[in-house]
């Protein structure tokens, strides 16, 4: 009895390097391409027609980048793998990516045979991740165990929700349409929580908001 093939969809707005990643997914008999997409604007109902087991996701996107997309997969399938591909290893990039959910990070410029061997991890419950990111995420991992003293932030209830959708991976565009309040009412918060934390990114914020407890 043949085993059941990895369904795998792709999403690339690069058109070359979305054909070449489809031809080295349908010359794999063990995996299924379901679908490769310029964008990730109508995600969810690629999935519900294509029901894939991974998602190779690019991260920088038109309309809706590929962390915003995985925050939207995660929050609707939280079953499906979502593998993440950049450029470059970008440490605020790798953090949010994390946050809203991807199981795994590679770039771009990863051998086909090790992309395979990542989706066969992620397929079966694995964290596939570049060495070098890897080293990021354990060095981010190690500033979030550090000791520190508690402290009291004053956040208000308003402020803890937008903290705790930026932990999500949403941008500032989906925060507004969540939490029913306009962009710059949006940046107004965050400009806020950013003082009251005592930060100075959405990198370290989220770091300090997952080390303190505060969502």
């Amino acid at each position: 009895m043949q085993a059941s093939k990895i369904k795998v969809s792709i999403y690339e707005d690069n058109n070359h390097l979305r054909d070449s990643l489809s031809k080295l997914i349908i010359a794999f008999d063990e995996f299924e391409l379901t679908g490769a997409f310029p964008n990730a604007r109508s995600i969810i109902d690629n999935i519900e027609d294509e029901k894939p087991d991974v998602i190779l996701m690019d991260i920088d996107m038109p309309g809706i980048t590929g962390i915003e997309a995985v925050a939207l997969v995660y929050a609707k399938f939280p079953e499906i793998k979502v593998l993440m591909q950049t450029v470059f290893d970008d440490d605020d990039k790798v953090f949010r990516s994390i946050c809203a959910g991807a199981v795994g990070y590679i770039l771009k410029k990863t051998a086909p045979t090790d992309l395979l061997d990542g989706i066969r991890e992620a397929y079966i419950g694995g964290a596939p991740i570049t060495p070098s990111i890897a080293l990021k995420v354990l060095k981010m991992f190690k500033l979030q165990s550090a000791p520190h003293k508690n402290e009291e932030f004053d956040l208000s209830e308003r402020e803890k929700e937008i903290l705790s959708h930026l932990t999500k991976g949403l941008s500032y565009k989906m925060i507004a349409d969540v939490a029913n309040i306009s962009i710059d009412t949006v940046r107004f918060h965050i400009k806020n929580i950013y003082e009251k934390l005592h930060v100075h990114s959405m990198t370290e914020a989220v770091s300090k908001a997952l080390k303190e407890n505060l969502v």
